[in-house]
């Protein structure tokens, strides 16, 4: 695996004939170029043909290890750099490490700060390593692939969208559309998200829901899950008498989420 590539510059590096054989970049923690960073990996994740579900799991765990190492690595006058490698084990399994040479310092977890970094990390892939070190610090993080393009690739376009605005102290989602049973996990994904895993209270309304509604009802109970396992409890909005609320009523999520009808 290679954690630190040899040169600076945002951009990958492959190595032999396959263009996709390996990924590495390493930039200063002042960049602004994170998005950046996510788009090179998606890239190189789409060109390694990991399937779409995989692909997304493995940026956002990626962009909250950089974030941390960016963020609280270094003191905020020390022009630091985080280093990002990526390769696929024998197995099937991907493989990136991210590494600094700073000391991460533990961040607040309120809704104005990031915080939960490492929660979100492990919601969306297999493992997470992380080695604390004078030195430095470096996170190992492994993801499954899943599927390989096109034969079983599914599609970005999960029949829903997901409106996420914060409210003071709380975090409002909103999701429209369909949310079938096999879109439930990218919905689960967006919740945990917004969520950050939980530790942020959060509002999911479900009123502008279409008639399919399973997806809904697992993500619900994932976020809800995790919310009282950190001490909240998430607010569900739904419409008496609609679909989702008969659904929700009949499913047990009372016991993990409070169900109530929209304002107006």
């Amino acid at each position: 695996m290679r954690a630190q590539p040899p040169s600076e510059g945002l951009g990958h590096r492959v190595d032999g004939e396959d263009a996709v054989d390996g990924f590495a970049l390493v930039f200063r923690t002042r960049s602004t170029r994170l998005a950046d960073l996510r788009k090179a990996l998606d890239a190189w994740l789409v060109a390694l043909g990991v399937d779409d579900d995989a692909a997304y799991d493995l940026v956002v765990a990626v962009n909250e290890a950089v974030s941390n190492s960016v963020e609280h690595a270094y003191p905020p006058d020390v022009d630091g750099t985080v280093r990002v490698g990526a390769d696929v084990e024998p197995d099937g399994t991907v493989v990136v490490v991210v590494a600094d040479d700073g000391r991460w310092r533990v961040p607040p977890t309120t809704l104005s700060d990031r915080g939960r970094g490492l929660l979100l990390m492990r919601e969306n892939v297999d493992q997470v390593v992380v080695e604390r070190a004078a030195g430095g610090t470096t996170v190992r993080l492994c993801r499954s692939l899943l599927a390989r393009r096109p034969e079983v690739l599914p599609t970005r376009r999960h029949g829903h969208e997901v409106l996420v605005e914060e409210r003071g102290e709380r975090v409002h989602v909103a999701v429209r559309g369909d949310v079938p049973a096999h879109t439930g996990d990218a919905l689960r994904r967006s919740l945990l998200t917004a969520a950050r895993g939980g530790s942020v209270p959060v509002e999911v309304d479900l009123s502008d829901l279409g008639a399919e509604t399973d997806g809904a009802l697992d993500a619900v109970f994932a976020v809800a899950d995790a919310a009282v396992a950190a001490g909240n409890r998430v607010v569900v909005l739904a419409t008496p008498g609609s679909p989702v609320w008969t659904a929700l009523e009949a499913s047990g999520v009372r016991h993990v989420a409070d169900v109530v009808s929209p304002i107006g």
